[in-house]
Protein backbone atom coordinates (compact mmCIF):
# COMPACT_ATOMS: atom_id res chain seq x y z
CA UNK A 1 0.00 0.00 0.00
CA UNK A 2 3.10 2.08 -0.57
CA UNK A 3 2.20 4.68 -3.39
CA UNK A 4 4.45 7.17 -5.47
CA UNK A 5 1.23 9.04 -6.19
CA UNK A 6 1.71 12.72 -5.75
CA UNK A 7 4.82 11.38 -4.04
CA UNK A 8 6.61 14.50 -5.12
CA UNK A 9 3.80 16.76 -4.25
CA UNK A 10 4.79 20.22 -2.93
CA UNK A 11 0.88 20.91 -2.24
CA UNK A 12 -2.07 18.92 -1.32
CA UNK A 13 -5.13 19.15 -0.08
CA UNK A 14 -6.73 16.06 2.19
CA UNK A 15 -10.53 16.45 2.83
CA UNK A 16 -12.65 13.84 4.25
CA UNK A 17 -16.31 13.29 5.93
CA UNK A 18 -18.80 15.32 3.25
CA UNK A 19 -21.42 13.03 3.89
CA UNK A 20 -23.05 14.33 0.37
CA UNK A 21 -26.51 13.48 0.90
CA UNK A 22 -27.30 13.24 4.38
CA UNK A 23 -28.76 16.44 4.50
CA UNK A 24 -32.05 18.78 2.78
CA UNK A 25 -32.10 19.14 -1.08
CA UNK A 26 -30.99 22.93 -0.10
CA UNK A 27 -27.95 21.88 1.99
CA UNK A 28 -26.71 18.71 0.00
CA UNK A 29 -26.84 21.29 -3.08
CA UNK A 30 -24.29 23.93 -0.79
CA UNK A 31 -22.15 21.33 -0.10
CA UNK A 32 -21.75 19.97 -3.64
CA UNK A 33 -21.34 23.63 -4.99
CA UNK A 34 -18.84 24.24 -2.15
CA UNK A 35 -16.56 20.94 -2.41
CA UNK A 36 -16.63 21.66 -6.16
CA UNK A 37 -15.32 25.34 -5.44
CA UNK A 38 -12.46 23.70 -3.94
CA UNK A 39 -11.56 21.66 -6.51
CA UNK A 40 -11.11 24.63 -8.55
CA UNK A 41 -9.28 25.87 -6.43
CA UNK A 42 -6.94 23.21 -6.15
CA UNK A 43 -6.57 23.21 -10.16
CA UNK A 44 -5.89 26.60 -10.71
CA UNK A 45 -3.36 26.83 -7.56
CA UNK A 46 -1.82 23.02 -8.57
CA UNK A 47 -2.95 21.14 -5.16
CA UNK A 48 -2.96 17.70 -5.99
CA UNK A 49 -6.07 16.00 -3.88
CA UNK A 50 -6.55 13.02 -0.99
CA UNK A 51 -10.08 12.05 -0.59
CA UNK A 52 -10.33 10.30 2.91
CA UNK A 53 -13.76 8.69 2.93
CA UNK A 54 -17.23 9.40 3.86
CA UNK A 55 -17.46 11.24 0.60
CA UNK A 56 -20.95 9.98 0.01
CA UNK A 57 -23.14 9.70 3.26
CA UNK A 58 -24.74 6.62 1.40
CA UNK A 59 -23.22 4.63 -2.15
CA UNK A 60 -23.79 1.40 -3.78
CA UNK A 61 -23.20 0.39 -7.17
CA UNK A 62 -24.38 -2.80 -8.70
CA UNK A 63 -23.47 -3.96 -12.10
CA UNK A 64 -25.72 -2.32 -14.47
CA UNK A 65 -26.56 0.84 -12.03
CA UNK A 66 -24.56 3.43 -10.53
CA UNK A 67 -25.82 6.57 -7.93
CA UNK A 68 -26.43 9.16 -9.36
CA UNK A 69 -25.89 10.73 -5.96
CA UNK A 70 -22.73 14.07 -6.47
CA UNK A 71 -23.29 13.66 -10.06
CA UNK A 72 -21.57 17.33 -10.67
CA UNK A 73 -19.04 16.29 -8.01
CA UNK A 74 -18.12 13.30 -10.13
CA UNK A 75 -17.79 14.79 -13.26
CA UNK A 76 -15.63 17.31 -11.73
CA UNK A 77 -13.14 15.16 -10.22
CA UNK A 78 -13.48 13.20 -13.53
CA UNK A 79 -11.77 16.48 -15.14
CA UNK A 80 -9.04 17.16 -12.65
CA UNK A 81 -7.99 13.36 -12.69
CA UNK A 82 -7.21 13.96 -17.02
CA UNK A 83 -5.24 17.60 -15.86
CA UNK A 84 -3.60 16.28 -12.70
CA UNK A 85 -2.07 13.69 -10.98
CA UNK A 86 -5.01 11.05 -9.62
CA UNK A 87 -7.04 12.20 -7.06
CA UNK A 88 -6.41 9.49 -4.14
CA UNK A 89 -9.72 8.27 -2.63
CA UNK A 90 -9.65 6.30 0.37
CA UNK A 91 -13.21 4.58 0.86
CA UNK A 92 -14.37 5.32 3.84
CA UNK A 93 -16.93 3.70 5.85
CA UNK A 94 -20.30 5.07 4.39
CA UNK A 95 -18.93 4.62 0.80
CA UNK A 96 -16.79 1.86 0.24
CA UNK A 97 -19.41 -0.42 -1.78
CA UNK A 98 -18.07 0.25 -5.32
CA UNK A 99 -17.73 -1.75 -8.48
CA UNK A 100 -15.23 0.18 -10.30
CA UNK A 101 -17.36 3.48 -10.90
CA UNK A 102 -14.50 5.26 -9.17
CA UNK A 103 -12.02 4.05 -11.18
CA UNK A 104 -13.80 4.20 -14.40
CA UNK A 105 -13.53 8.18 -13.33
CA UNK A 106 -9.42 7.99 -13.10
CA UNK A 107 -9.26 7.88 -9.06
CA UNK A 108 -7.16 5.93 -7.48
CA UNK A 109 -9.27 3.81 -5.32
CA UNK A 110 -7.99 2.34 -2.15
CA UNK A 111 -10.28 0.62 0.63
CA UNK A 112 -8.14 0.43 3.72
CA UNK A 113 -5.10 3.15 3.82
CA UNK A 114 -2.37 4.16 1.76
CA UNK A 115 1.79 5.61 2.90
CA UNK A 116 2.75 8.49 0.59
CA UNK A 117 6.34 9.78 0.81
CA UNK A 118 5.96 13.84 0.73
CA UNK A 119 9.35 15.69 0.63
CA UNK A 120 11.37 12.67 2.23
CA UNK A 121 8.35 12.38 4.80
CA UNK A 122 6.60 9.25 5.43
CA UNK A 123 2.54 10.06 5.21
CA UNK A 124 0.51 7.73 6.65
CA UNK A 125 -3.46 8.48 5.26
CA UNK A 126 -6.73 6.66 6.18
CA UNK A 127 -9.90 6.98 6.49
CA UNK A 128 -10.14 6.37 10.20
CA UNK A 129 -12.37 3.69 11.05
CA UNK A 130 -9.59 0.68 9.84
CA UNK A 131 -6.11 -0.13 8.43
CA UNK A 132 -7.17 -3.34 7.27
CA UNK A 133 -4.85 -6.21 8.23
CA UNK A 134 -1.74 -4.22 9.20
CA UNK A 135 -0.38 -0.86 11.10
CA UNK A 136 -0.81 -2.68 14.03
CA UNK A 137 -4.60 -3.45 14.89
CA UNK A 138 -7.13 -0.26 13.80
CA UNK A 139 -9.19 -3.05 13.14
CA UNK A 140 -13.00 -2.43 12.13
CA UNK A 141 -15.83 -3.19 14.08
CA UNK A 142 -17.69 -6.54 13.56
CA UNK A 143 -21.02 -4.23 11.99
CA UNK A 144 -18.58 -2.87 9.24
CA UNK A 145 -16.54 -6.02 8.68
CA UNK A 146 -19.67 -7.68 7.49
CA UNK A 147 -20.75 -5.15 5.34
CA UNK A 148 -17.79 -5.20 3.49
CA UNK A 149 -17.54 -8.32 3.14
CA UNK A 150 -17.80 -9.21 -0.53
CA UNK A 151 -20.19 -12.64 0.33
CA UNK A 152 -22.63 -10.20 2.02
CA UNK A 153 -22.52 -8.17 -0.88
CA UNK A 154 -23.41 -9.91 -3.37
CA UNK A 155 -26.82 -11.43 -1.35
CA UNK A 156 -27.44 -8.11 -0.59
CA UNK A 157 -27.22 -7.22 -4.76
CA UNK A 158 -29.44 -10.27 -5.28
CA UNK A 159 -31.96 -10.16 -2.68
CA UNK A 160 -32.45 -5.82 -3.14
CA UNK A 161 -33.11 -4.69 -6.62
CA UNK A 162 -30.47 -1.24 -7.15
CA UNK A 163 -33.28 1.08 -5.99
CA UNK A 164 -34.18 -1.18 -2.59
CA UNK A 165 -30.63 -1.70 -2.37
CA UNK A 166 -29.80 2.54 -2.20
CA UNK A 167 -33.05 3.01 -0.30
CA UNK A 168 -31.74 0.80 2.53
CA UNK A 169 -28.12 1.84 2.12
CA UNK A 170 -29.82 5.33 3.10
CA UNK A 171 -31.68 4.15 6.04
CA UNK A 172 -28.70 2.45 7.07
CA UNK A 173 -26.48 5.21 7.19
CA UNK A 174 -28.75 7.03 8.78
CA UNK A 175 -29.01 4.94 12.06
CA UNK A 176 -25.08 4.68 12.00
CA UNK A 177 -23.43 7.97 11.51
CA UNK A 178 -24.18 10.64 14.46
CA UNK A 179 -23.99 14.08 12.38
CA UNK A 180 -23.71 17.54 14.31
CA UNK A 181 -22.45 15.19 17.71
CA UNK A 182 -20.20 17.50 19.21
CA UNK A 183 -19.13 14.69 21.35
CA UNK A 184 -17.45 11.94 18.95
CA UNK A 185 -15.44 9.26 20.35
CA UNK A 186 -12.14 10.68 19.92
CA UNK A 187 -9.73 8.93 22.48
CA UNK A 188 -9.12 5.53 20.50
CA UNK A 189 -7.76 7.16 17.28
CA UNK A 190 -5.64 9.62 19.51
CA UNK A 191 -4.10 6.58 21.27
CA UNK A 192 -3.65 4.81 18.00
CA UNK A 193 -2.15 7.24 16.47
CA UNK A 194 0.11 8.41 18.77
CA UNK A 195 1.72 4.73 19.21
CA UNK A 196 2.24 4.75 15.24
CA UNK A 197 4.09 7.34 15.00
CA UNK A 198 6.16 6.61 18.30
CA UNK A 199 7.01 3.28 16.82
CA UNK A 200 7.49 2.94 13.42
CA UNK A 201 8.86 5.50 10.59
CA UNK A 202 5.73 7.28 10.02
CA UNK A 203 6.05 10.91 10.20
CA UNK A 204 2.78 12.19 9.79
CA UNK A 205 -1.23 10.65 9.84
CA UNK A 206 -4.07 12.47 8.25
CA UNK A 207 -7.59 10.68 8.41
CA UNK A 208 -11.17 11.98 9.35
CA UNK A 209 -13.88 9.86 10.50
CA UNK A 210 -15.05 11.11 14.08
CA UNK A 211 -15.83 14.51 13.07
CA UNK A 212 -13.74 16.32 15.06
CA UNK A 213 -10.64 18.43 13.92
CA UNK A 214 -7.50 18.40 15.48
CA UNK A 215 -3.67 18.18 15.57
CA UNK A 216 -1.82 16.16 18.11
CA UNK A 217 2.16 16.19 18.51
CA UNK A 218 3.84 13.78 19.94
CA UNK A 219 8.05 12.66 19.90
CA UNK A 220 7.41 10.32 16.72
CA UNK A 221 5.70 12.90 14.51
CA UNK A 222 1.98 14.96 14.07
CA UNK A 223 -1.22 13.20 13.60
CA UNK A 224 -4.34 15.42 12.01
CA UNK A 225 -7.70 14.80 11.69
CA UNK A 226 -9.21 16.96 8.96
CA UNK A 227 -12.13 17.25 10.87
CA UNK A 228 -15.65 17.31 8.45
CA UNK A 229 -15.93 19.47 5.62
CA UNK A 230 -19.70 19.40 5.83
CA UNK A 231 -19.75 20.91 9.21
CA UNK A 232 -17.20 23.98 9.03
CA UNK A 233 -15.49 23.15 5.93
CA UNK A 234 -12.31 21.84 7.29
CA UNK A 235 -9.29 19.99 5.76
CA UNK A 236 -5.61 19.71 6.08
CA UNK A 237 -3.83 21.72 3.62
CA UNK A 238 0.38 20.96 2.43
CA UNK A 239 1.95 23.69 1.00
CA UNK A 240 5.72 23.51 0.62
CA UNK A 241 6.52 21.34 3.77
CA UNK A 242 3.97 22.58 6.22
CA UNK A 243 1.33 21.17 7.03
CA UNK A 244 -1.89 22.82 8.56
CA UNK A 245 -5.61 22.39 9.34
CA UNK A 246 -7.89 24.95 7.15
CA UNK A 247 -10.99 26.34 6.55
CA UNK A 248 -12.32 26.49 3.42
CA UNK A 249 -14.22 29.54 2.74
CA UNK A 250 -16.18 29.86 -0.59
CA UNK A 251 -17.38 33.05 -0.30
CA UNK A 252 -13.67 34.56 -0.50
CA UNK A 253 -12.44 31.23 -2.27
CA UNK A 254 -9.59 31.23 0.67
CA UNK A 255 -8.55 28.58 2.30
CA UNK A 256 -8.54 29.91 6.69
CA UNK A 257 -6.27 28.61 8.55
CA UNK A 258 -7.88 27.71 12.54
CA UNK A 259 -7.28 29.88 15.15
CA UNK A 260 -7.10 26.92 17.21
CA UNK A 261 -4.68 24.36 15.44
CA UNK A 262 -4.45 22.19 18.29
CA UNK A 263 -8.02 20.84 19.11
CA UNK A 264 -10.91 21.75 17.20
CA UNK A 265 -14.61 20.11 18.49
CA UNK A 266 -17.27 20.46 16.08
Amino acid sequence: MQSTVSASSKKMLFIADVHLGAFSESANHQLEADLIALIDYADQHQFDIALLGDIFDYWIEYRDFTPTLGKKLLERLRIFNQEHDSVLFITGNHDNWTLGHFSDLGFDVEPDYRILPIQKKSVLLLHGDATGKTIDQLKRPLLHRLIRNKYFLKIYRTILPPKAGLTVMQQFSKMTRHLGDENEETETLNIWAEKILNRSNIDYIICGHDHTARRITCPGGTFFNTGSFYGKRSLVAYNNGQYQLVIWNSNLQKLIPFQNQAVVNE
